[in-house]
């Protein structure tokens, strides 16, 4: 059984065609869990239409209070969903029809070489598309010049390969979720870290979601290839520091849950890493080369090593 953790606020405009695209996969045998984040528009009646003619497939819980952003509503979802094998929806996406078929059969490969019992995750690439769903980009992973290989922890530490909308993960992957952290920075980032830690990663080149990009997205998709974007970002110092500062916070909650089943290496290399911001800019500089935490493309690592 597949379990869909489907998170919504304020999603009048496109959830309808989500949940359609979600009704109309060739793999049937799934359920979809909504949280909703105390929406004000209609997204809460459209969800309860759907819950009304779909009660076995479908159920939605309505927060008391919101959330504090889509991160912590799947989060909330995610420590309490502790099934055979989850995956993570957006209300504003459109799934593919073979989504589901083709990602669940890459886990059961992965099942098959490591076993049920290791904390395993699946995820792929997405296709950008605008509002209309007109292509932007075929390949979500060529326009942010992604590399899914690097999945060690000291790759994931520093920056983030998953996007939450493609992933399925395992029931022993979810047994790791328990608890709030202190700090993160997003919701897939903490299970893809955590997924590095303890268990194995795959990736498939295959685009299986349609990811809108629209006005109200909270996290959206650039094209990083661009001199306009490398300039932009370049001239934007504030922005960079404290995405490299909340890396630091994010690595210590890591610790801070974790501690008790990381291995030493792991500790050290978390520790190191937090210690960064602590030292002169010739020895951050050493540190980044020897825990190998260098972001992917050579605009990034200049970035990285003119911020640090």
């Amino acid at each position: 059984m597949v379990t869909i953790l489907l998170a919504s606020y304020n999603g009048e405009k496109y959830i309808k065609e989500q949940i359609d695209s979600l009704l109309n996969q060739t793999y049937r045998d799934f359920i979809i869990h909504i949280s909703d984040d105390g929406s004000t528009d209609d997204t809460f009646s459209i969800i309860q239409s759907y819950t009304s003619k779909y009660p076995d497939m479908i159920s939605v819980v309505q927060n008391e209070s919101n959330s504090r952003g889509a991160a912590h509503n799947f989060m909330n979802m995610m420590i309490g969903c502790k099934n055979d094998y989850i995956m993570l929806c957006d209300q504003d996406d459109v799934w593919l029809p073979n989504k589901i078929e083709i990602t669940l059969d890459k886990m059961h490969s992965m099942e098959t070489i490591y076993g049920k019992d290791t904390p395993l995750l699946v995820h792929t690439d997405l296709r950008v598309v605008d509002e209309n769903l007109a292509t932007i980009s075929p390949s979500f992973r060529a326009a942010m010049n992604a590399n899914y290989e690097k999945t060690a922890l000291n790759n994931q530490i520093i920056q983030n390969t998953l996007t939450g909308c493609t992933v399925m993960y395992n029931r022993a992957l979810s047994e790791l979720i328990t608890k709030m952290p202190s700090f993160m920075v997003m919701h897939d980032w903490w299970l893809m870290l955590v997924a590095a830690a303890f268990g194995k990663i795959t990736a498939l080149n295959s685009q299986t979601v349609l990811y809108r990009q629209h006005g109200d997205n909270e996290i959206g998709a650039k094209d990083v290839r661009t001199l306009r974007y490398k300039v932009r970002k370049l001239l934007n110092y504030s922005e960079i520091r404290k995405a490299l500062n909340d890396t630091y916070a994010q690595a210590q909650s890591v610790l801070d849950v974790y501690r008790d089943k990381l291995s030493a290496d792991q500790i050290a290399l978390i520790e190191s890493y937090c210690d960064i911001p602590n030292q002169n800019k010739v020895v951050r500089w050493i540190m980044c080369c020897r825990l190998g935490v260098l972001k992917n493309g050579i605009a990034r690592k200049i970035a990285n090593f003119i911020f640090i």
